[in-house]
């Protein structure tokens, strides 16, 4: 108790470097271990994965949350001004849906990589994320799973295409803009656009959760979490 006070104390009079090695002398038999600082992270990512990831994969998942929704690149917002002055606004709508969809429908591939990626935090990432700001697990995450979720998501974002018909609701919707007079042809790389997106969506409710643990000690719902966390409050 009397080691976990002086680190309370510590934190309180000195800087993040000052910090920095406190925490790098804490014992392997202390009052929190090094595998504990590990755990608690590694927990913290899985219920960010577990809570907020997965409601990712619901129907308007994406495209009725604010925080994630899918909007048009700028080289469709003329596309989809034109068309909505011509009397296409419901096409143009169906458009910007099946683009989420298309996100919704592949995120689901993304909890078998972010579950290897948590496993491999080691004590030094942890103690580095511990001592960084709200969003410093969720950085940490994405820089191990960021090259491996792409490839992942890209050939599944262009079957989701397929499989939610936004391929055919695109084509047209592109072959109806380039048809008209005046307006010069555009083809976009839909997949590779929302892929971004989709990859930036996953990043976004992993921060979510990692901002409540790192904020909200009622957010903190087991014991390991509050072990840890008090560490950074």
């Amino acid at each position: 108790m009397k080691k976990i006070l002086v680190f309370f104390i510590v934190f309180q009079f000195f800087g993040c470097a000052e910090l920095q090695q406190v925490v790098n002398q804490l014992p392997p038999g202390g009052p929190l271990g090094n595998e504990e600082i590990a755990g608690g992270l590694r927990e913290a990512l899985n219920m960010g994965i577990e809570k907020q990831v997965s409601k990712l994969t619901l129907k308007d998942g994406f495209y009725k949350n604010e925080l994630v929704k899918i909007v048009l690149p700028d080289e469709l917002k003329k596309v989809d001004k034109t068309l909505r002055s011509v009397g296409l606004g419901n096409l143009a709508d169906e458009g910007l849906k099946v683009l989420n969809r298309a996100a919704e429908d592949a995120v689901s591939e993304a909890t078998p990589i972010f579950v290897e990626a948590v496993k491999g935090i080691t004590f030094n990432d942890a103690k580095n994320i511990l001592l960084g700001n709200d969003n410093a697990a969720t950085s940490y995450l994405q820089q191990g799973t960021e090259t491996k979720l792409y490839d992942k998501f890209n050939p599944i974002i262009k079957s989701s295409f397929e499989k939610v018909g936004a391929d055919k609701i695109w084509n047209n919707l592109i072959n109806r803009y380039n048809n008209l007079p005046l307006t010069n042809d555009v083809n976009p790389d839909l997949t590779d656009y929302v892929t971004q997106k989709a990859l930036s969506g996953v990043y976004t409710m992993v921060e979510v959760e990692e901002k409540e643990i790192r904020t909200k000690i009622s957010s903190r719902t087991t014991d390991l979490l509050k072990k840890v966390f008090a560490l950074q409050d």
